[in-house]
């Protein structure tokens, strides 16, 4: 595919409009046809990579099977509110805080116009199934980190954060700890994060907590060995489904962690695809605690969409449960 040759105007409104059209989380299914992030067929996977080389490229919708699997089903739990900073030049990217509903006492800032997007760089990239906006699993371990802030402490590290990494910052801006590490294997996401810390940062958000950001590619040896051991909590959300990284992320997170420390994962049901997680992670070791009713206010919000019978909302793709990993006691 060509490299993008348009001017920064044109690659501006090319990115709004990929976000606007809500591209669901299953590209990355087009490159490998037997991964399956919620159960779609090859055919469909191959319409959403359609519909992305069409946007980049600004040709029309007409393909009504390409309009169907744009459509961004269930988008959040309604956790935290969301209000735009105005902006005397609506060319400049966009700022949203990100409040919490049942903590207001903790926001943060991201940011919503990525700018220009390259070709190459989204049909190239790691992963790009978090680079989009931030999808449910991230939106609940971002309260339940809020809600459990007391159990924060030392060094945490948030695994695959996409363009936002929300939990993570909740944590820095709620937690007494020393140190917060945002990761993520996508080079576009985490320069977009960098920006978002430095912006926070500014404002004092993070009060005495050094945030830092990197490229953590879970199958780099380089990049696991010079963080052996080191923090004291370890999460993600969502990062299960890739059938050619699952077993990178139980090693990640087994390397990673200090010998008491915990790792959290909230991930949807998906299929077999936490499943297979929670098996790999007991043969690596780990010990694997698994809950569907975690927080209060998230369980209630998943009744009330499942009484209802919202078709947008499938429990299978869209309720995480929360998977608690540890370290095994020496001599077990």
């Amino acid at each position: 595919m060509e490299r993008d040759s348009a001017g920064s105007g044109e690659k501006k409104k090319v990115a709004v409009s990929l976000r606007r059209r809500g591209i669901h989380e299953d590209m990355s299914s087009d490159a490998n046809p037997q991964t399956s992030h919620d159960g779609v067929t090859t055919d469909v996977a191959r319409a959403r990579w359609t519909l992305l080389r069409q946007v980049l490229r600004q040709k029309q919708m007409d393909n009504p099977e390409v309009k169907q699997v744009s459509v961004r089903r269930f988008a959040s739990f309604g956790l935290f509110s969301r209000r735009r900073l105005s902006s005397q030049d609506p060319s400049q990217e966009q700022w949203v805080e990100y409040r919490s509903v049942f903590f207001p006492e903790y926001s943060a800032l991201l940011r919503d116009n990525m700018g220009p997007l390259r070709v190459n760089e989204v049909l190239t990239s790691f992963d790009n199934t978090g680079n989009v906006c931030v999808w449910p699993s991230e939106e609940a371990m971002a309260h339940y980190c809020l809600h459990n802030r007391h159990m924060f402490k030392g060094a945490v590290c948030e695994l695959g954060g996409g363009m936002t990494c929300l939990a993570g910052l909740m944590v820095a801006v709620c937690a007494d700890v020393k140190e917060v590490l945002l990761s993520d294997g996508n080079e576009m996401s985490i320069q977009n994060v960098r920006g978002i810390v430095e912006r926070n940062a500014q404002e004092g958000r993070f009060r005495s907590t050094h945030v830092s950001t990197r490229v953590l590619r879970w199958d780099c040896e380089t990049d696991m060995s010079s963080l052996e051991a080191h923090f004291d909590v370890v999460m993600c959300a969502d990062c299960l489904f890739l059938d050619q990284y699952r077993g990178s992320l139980v090693d990640a997170i087994r390397r990673l962690l200090q010998p008491d420390g915990v790792a959290l994962v909230f991930a949807p049901l998906r299929g077999d695809t936490l499943r297979m997680f929670c098996q790999l992670a007991q043969q690596a070791g780990l010990l694997v605690s698994q809950r569907q009713q975690y927080d209060t206010q998230v369980w209630d919000v998943h009744l009330k969409m499942l009484q209802e019978g919202k078709e947008a909302y499938d429990e299978n793709i869209h309720y995480p449960l929360l998977i608690t990993l540890t370290k095994a006691p020496k001599g077990q």
